[in-house]
């Protein structure tokens, strides 16, 4: 059974969640051979007030 977490920042609409849920269970079933049934998508969103590149966070830009 497949999982796959996808983690971002906050901010994406319940549209772009459901299409992201969507076209990771494809590739996932098309690469790995699983049924759909069996491939779990976890999307974990973050508030950009915790989350930095090169010591900067998303926030503060």
């Amino acid at each position: 059974m497949p999982i796959v977490t996808v983690k971002m920042l906050e901010g994406r609409t319940d549209e772009q969640k459901k299409a992201l849920v969507d076209e990771v269970t494809k590739a996932v079933t098309k690469t790995t051979g699983a049924p759909d049934e069996r491939v779990s998508v976890v999307i974990e969103e973050m508030s950009p007030a915790n989350f930095g590149i090169a010591g900067v966070r998303a926030s503060d830009k």
